[in-house]
């Protein structure tokens, strides 16, 4: 490979034109003398369909050719991805039309038969032009996003602290390089992965993010790496991996400390040689995928214990993001109050409801050891519940043990197999199991009569109906019970 091919690794040409010698010509000498990834279409309209699942960075395109001609095709390139940049050939004749093109945005013009060294370099210099259009496209929507009152896709908050961390994605995300990113449990690492996926020459493409330690260790492994039919029972079809899935886009692999050493082993190798290798198949498939990875977990104390590859941690170590705990930013307290209060008042449709003095007091003071997402649910929790038009300290619900005896006995011991969750999931479930039991119990009490239950349990009869809602209660036999 030429000096000058490794200038331009990954870059690419669409050359549109009726004549297969042209078009040849034209991808030989790209594809040598470059190192471009070159396609070529013999009509306006396949080349309308190859920019639209394609995306080339530039576009070599003839004037005159059957059906529609070169001014229509810029102009329907222009409507699908504006950044592109347009090179115009002409032969005899045709010379008015492209200087109308021109005129109308296109970049540059060539007469054929054309100079093989002005091509390269006028290629080149449109490489350059696409890439500052796509850049300044990045800039104003990362300015449309810092316009909104302490908004960055999805962090709320201007602390210092959390600012550096925006800085920092900022100036990651136009690179390939792999992040770990790491931080406490709802600190927004999945927000941080987001954006800096958003904000990468990735994102026309969707991100695919793996729960690491929500998969067994086999379905797991064939899920990232794919398999081919009769690779092991029940594979009845060939299946493609998320490594496939995620080409030329973004892999998130949520809690990577939890993943088995087997699957580490074949990780390492696909980091390292950026191939893939389904179960059951004997070829290996090239992937352009860019991986970030994330943990809540001290990683350097499971590799002194032997659960993690050194190599590994050091191959997705490229580039560490850490998110601050919420106790780091506690400036941003009041922006977050205020955003998740005002997102779910609108989610319920309790759009007077007010927080009392008391709530945001307790809410301002209380240290948040489950950080952004604690906060979160806590909120979420207190608009759903809350009775009146204005929640208190009480409607938030902080502090009470559950554990505590109900008149009916014991609570049921469900804790053993609620330790293996995080915090918010495992209160999730309590809430929810609770709120499904209380309501049932409720309208039974009332016969069926939501208001009359709602009276009996202190709350609002909309209340109830966005509670039965939420967590799908079916109280029909508890109608028709009263209907008999």
């Amino acid at each position: 490979m030429t000096e000058k091919a490794q200038q331009h690794p990954g870059k690419r040409v669409l050359v549109v034109d009726d004549e297969p010698d042209m078009r040849g010509l034209l991808a030989r000498l790209l594809t040598k003398k470059c190192s471009y990834d070159v396609r070529q279409a013999e009509s306006g309209d396949l080349g309308l369909e190859i920019v639209a699942f394609w995306r080339p960075d530039v576009i070599i395109t003839d004037v005159k050719m059957p059906g529609m001609d070169g001014v229509e095709f810029f102009r329907r390139v222009g409507e699908i991805d504006p950044t592109v940049t347009t090179i115009i050939m002409t032969g005899y004749g045709t010379v008015e039309m492209a200087v109308q093109t021109l005129k109308n945005g296109a970049y540059d013009f060539f007469e054929k038969p054309f100079d093989n060294n002005q091509i390269i370099h006028a290629v080149t210099r449109a490489m350059e032009r696409t890439e500052l259009l796509r850049q300044k496209r990045q800039f104003e929507a990362l300015s449309r996003q810092l316009s909104e009152e302490g908004m960055f896709y999805g962090f709320v908050g201007r602390s210092p602290r959390l600012l550096q961390v925006h800085d920092l994605l900022r100036r990651l995300a136009p690179s390939n390089m792999t992040v770990l990113i790491r931080g406490e449990s709802g600190t927004g690492k999945e927000l941080a992965a987001r954006a800096l996926h958003a904000l990468s020459g990735r994102a026309e493409r969707p991100m695919v993010t793996v729960n690491c330690p929500a998969m067994p260790e086999q379905i797991l492994e064939s899920e990232l790496f794919g398999y081919r039919k009769g690779a092991f029972t029940g594979a009845d079809r060939d299946r493609t991996g998320l490594f496939l899935e995620a080409d030329h886009s973004t892999l998130l692999l949520d809690e990577i400390a939890d993943i088995p050493v087997s699957i580490q082993t074949k990780l390492l190798r696909v980091l390292q040689e950026k191939e893939i290798q389904p179960l059951g198949q004997n070829r290996s498939y090239p992937v352009d995928v860019r991986v970030i990875a994330s943990t809540n977990q001290d990683i350097e104390a499971k590799i002194g214990r032997g659960e993690f590859r050194e190599d590994l941690f050091y191959r997705l170590n490229v580039v560490t993001v850490t998110m601050p705990s919420l106790e780091e930013i506690r400036s941003d307290l009041p922006l977050l109050i205020h955003y998740f209060f005002n997102k779910y008042r609108l989610e319920y449709e309790r759009p007077g409801l007010e927080l009392g003095e008391d709530a945001i007091q307790t809410l301002l003071q209380r240290p948040w050891r489950g950080n952004i997402r604690e906060l979160q649910n806590t909120i979420n929790r207190a608009v759903l519940l809350g009775s009146g038009q204005c929640l208190s300290r009480q409607d938030l619900m902080l502090g009470q043990p559950l554990s505590e005896p109900h008149a009916g006995g014991p609570v049921p011991d469900v804790f053993d197999r609620l330790q293996s969750l995080t915090y918010g999931d495992a209160k999730e479930i309590v809430l929810k199991e609770f709120s499904k039991a209380y309501l049932r119990e409720a309208i039974a009490q009332a016969r069926g009569n939501i208001s009359q239950a709602a009276t009996a349990c202190g709350m609002e009869r909309q209340a109830v109906q966005r509670l039965l809602r939420r967590y799908q209660i079916d109280i029909s036999d508890l109608r028709d019970g009263v209907a008999q």
